[in-house]
């Protein structure tokens, strides 16, 4: 049950011994609100990107997106996994991969 006085940058309370009160100097409340404009304006600009974004995501046309399974493309090799055991497991890689 705390009541606050923002014309006096004041908050009074009841506490065990009496009325507790909490003050506050007028530059610090300043700083506090500029801070507050500040984190709102990047919440904004925030809010504002994501919106462009989706935006041009939703008008780009790229080729490379399918939908469905994947399927590798033509030149394939499988790399088994361990060596030991051919038929196990093995990683598909391109053939055509440059050596470096």
């Amino acid at each position: 049950m705390a009541v606050p006085n923002y014309t006096y940058l004041k908050l009074k309370m009841s506490g065990p011994n009496g009325i507790i009160m909490v003050e506050s100097m007028y530059k610090h409340a300043y700083d506090c609100d500029v801070k507050c404009i500040e984190y709102v304006e990047a919440l904004v600009e925030a809010e504002t990107l994501i919106v462009n974004l989706d935006w041009l995501g939703s008008k780009a046309s790229d080729s490379k997106r399918c939908t469905g399974t994947f399927e590798p493309t033509k030149a394939v090799k499988l790399v088994p996994v361990d060596p030991t055991y051919p038929n196990d497991r093995a990683l598909r890689i391109s053939a055509t991969l440059d050596i470096k």
